[in-house]
């Protein structure tokens, strides 16, 4: 459902952005601006959506955000441009929380011991949502037009938001809302190690869009434009198989690690030369990196943060995930036409690396951690029972025991 739930939403920026280029023939420039809009929206609405799932539960937030959607792409193509614009960033502000919903739920019913598997399974899906969405919206465009293509757009959001509706799968396992007694404030969880994480997070999404950025450039550049889209499904390939790779490994690394081994793989293809085929081989030890770097970083905040503070937390993450591609565009787009496509790759690799440097003094900065649940699969159940009241919060510095009553066993290595 997730996987299916994700396609419409990761059209949406192509569609919008050609619609208003293409269609409403208004250039690229107020194109960026609608863009800009429904980002500033997304990452505002995260976390308050997340929040409000904790606390009222998770079909309520679907009910509102999927009628907000129905009837934003229900009527975007009647809209004149300033209108449109506000709306934009309204639905923005009301998007489908399918990303975090999906991330969240899963924390809830997988077992502690293989959530790192959970995760790289979900972000191989999240991988094949894009290379699905954004070429399905352009497809659209050209070949149906604007009104065709937000319309279907729409009833797809509309059905991925019923769908979740219907199966409304559980956000905490039975367990986790029978041993929460502790009522724990905000700031317990929202510590600098947090904030660290979600700028690492973002650091990830922004070597992601500078790269892709860079590929399509420099392909441009070379003359291959016709190759560009084979080029970047294979890329995408590299972090299939790097997800189905690390998902099952016995232990898993830090994001730190993951994250600084993209950067530092990335820096070296500036200096590939010849044709297209080298370039994308290149990307190759970077790609490989690329869904284990977001998968880790989800299953890290699943182990800090209790349990009731898991939509708002996941909603923090979406954010960060939407400030990185949002920062690299503009930044990357300057170096390109600055100092040359090759530059770029040097600027995502070491916006990477730097990140991670600067995280690392905040990394430990955190509350003694307390395993969060237990290893066997938990009980899950339809509705959160409890609002604010968690359990000790979770770290990878106190690692589940794999069977009870053995000593602890390595799960994330962070």
């Amino acid at each position: 459902m997730g996987l299916l739930a994700r396609v419409p939403s990761t059209a949406t920026v192509m569609a919008l952005t050609l619609y208003v280029a293409e269609v409403m023939h208004l250039g690229y420039t107020r194109a960026g601006l609608i863009t800009a809009a429904t980002t500033i929206g997304m990452a505002v609405g995260s976390p308050l959506s997340g929040r409000f799932v904790d606390k009222y539960g998770l079909r309520p937030v679907l009910a509102v955000t999927t009628v907000a959607q129905a009837l934003f792409w229900g009527s975007a193509w009647a809209l004149p441009y300033p209108v449109l614009a506000v709306a934009a960033g309204l639905a923005g502000l009301l998007g489908l929380p399918v990303f975090s919903v999906t991330r969240q739920c899963l924390a809830a019913l997988v077992p502690i011991a293989q959530r790192r598997t959970g995760f790289a399974l979900d972000s191989m899906l999240v991988e094949l949502s894009y290379m699905m969405g954004p070429a399905l919206a352009v497809a659209g465009i050209t070949t149906f037009g604007g009104v065709v293509t937000l319309t279907v757009i729409g009833a797809g959001m509309t059905l991925a938001g019923l769908g979740l509706i219907v199966l409304n799968p559980p956000t905490r396992s039975a367990e986790e809302i029978e041993e929460q007694s502790v009522k724990v404030p905000r700031r317990r969880w929202l510590t600098p190690a947090f904030v660290a994480l979600l700028g690492t997070t973002a650091a990830a999404t922004f070597v992601l869009t500078a790269t892709e950025l860079s590929l399509v450039a420099t392909m441009n550049q070379a003359g291959h434009t016709a190759w560009v889209g084979l080029a970047v499904a294979i890329w995408c390939a590299f972090s299939l198989i790097g997800g189905f790779v690390y998902g099952g490994l016995s232990r898993g690394l830090s994001p730190l690690v993951l994250i600084a081994g993209m950067g530092l793989l990335t820096i070296p293809v500036a200096l590939v030369g010849g044709g297209w085929h080298w370039l994308v081989l290149a990307l190759l030890p970077a790609g490989l990196l690329c869904a284990p770097s977001l998968s880790s970083t989800v299953d890290v905040l699943s182990r800090w943060v209790p349990s009731a503070a898991r939509g708002e937390a996941m909603g923090f993450h979406g954010t960060a995930l939407q400030l990185g591609g949002a920062a690299a565009a503009p930044v990357a787009g300057a170096v390109i036409d600055g100092a040359g496509p090759p530059w770029a790759f040097v600027l995502a690799g070491g916006v990477g690396v730097a990140m991670v440097l600067a995280a690392l003094p905040f990394w430990r900065r955190r509350p003694p951690s307390t395993p969060s649940g237990p290893a066997t699969p938990p009980r899950p159940v339809t509705q959160p029972a409890v609002e604010s009241a968690v359990e000790p919060i979770a770290g990878p510095a106190a690692e589940p025991p794999a069977e009870p009553p053995a000593a602890p066993a390595g799960v994330a290595r962070d």
